[in-house]
């Protein structure tokens, strides 16, 4: 590596946030965005569904999409930048596709996926002891 590239990766790294949980494509997530209007600045939260993911070290960006009103509204964020306050994973969805832009063609219920468990709720382990 030259010294450029590893001045680069140290920039890098130093950048990176460690608090991010694992984000997969189909995931109901909610992403407080920094906005300024101004002198103040607040939190808008995003919430919506993941339909794409491009890896990239550093410039790792996720694409959100969501219905509001009838229309669907696609947000690309980067991961690391400092306008990303917050990622919350809400719900993870069983799929079999890298990219969901198919639900780009769909509206309304056809847009839901199905809901993938990893361990059984709570509730379900009482009722059955």
């Amino acid at each position: 590596m030259t010294k450029l590239q590893q001045l680069v990766q140290t920039i890098q790294s130093e950048t990176m946030k460690t608090e991010l949980p694992d984000i997969r494509v189909g995931d109901l997530v909610r992403i407080g965005v920094s906005i300024q209007e101004g002198n103040k600045q607040r939190v808008q939260p995003f919430e919506g569904t993941v339909i794409a993911k491009h890896q990239a070290g550093a410039n790792t960006t996720v694409t959100v999409r969501k219905s509001l009103q009838g229309v669907g509204v696609e947000r690309v964020f980067p991961l690391y930048a400092p306008c990303v306050v917050n990622v919350h994973v809400l719900r993870r969805a069983q799929v079999s596709r890298a990219k969901l832009y198919y639900l780009r063609n769909r509206t309304g219920k056809a847009t839901r996926l199905q809901e993938k468990f990893e361990s059984l709720p709570d509730i379900w382990v009482n009722q059955a002891s």
